[in-house]
């Protein structure tokens, strides 16, 4: 499967959550994913994952924000430096960044959201 983020749903979400409207990115990216075959299908798990952890940091939820991005770290590490189009290098980069920041207890207030950038 070959992903494309100039159209359609995955163009949709990757707008939004550039724009910080977490939910509804996830929305709009939950509608491939659940047609993906593997290993489209784990990664895409992995993107929503991390749009899920910062809906769950705008409603103070810092356990669920953590557990989340551990998650998706989880997931997205296994891949290749670029997949479906991302630079998953730079993905994976800013979550661990985010958890450090969230681990040492630093405000989250101003935390920026992992970059999910088409390469």
């Amino acid at each position: 499967m070959k992903f494309d983020w100039s159209e359609g749903a995955l163009a949709e979400g990757l707008r939004l959550y550039e724009a910080g409207e977490f939910f509804t990115a996830h929305e709009a990216w939950e509608t491939v994913w659940l047609a993906a075959p593997e290993p489209e299908k784990t990664f895409l798990q992995g993107v929503i994952q991390v749009t899920a952890a910062f809906h769950h940091l705008r409603r103070d939820n810092l356990l669920g924000t953590m557990l989340l991005l551990q998650a998706a770290l989880g997931r997205l590490d296994r891949y290749p430096a670029s997949f479906g189009g991302i630079s998953v290098t730079l993905l994976c980069q800013d979550i661990r960044e985010c958890l450090r920041t969230l681990e040492a207890g630093k405000s989250a207030s101003q935390l920026p959201s992992p970059r999910i950038q088409p390469s």
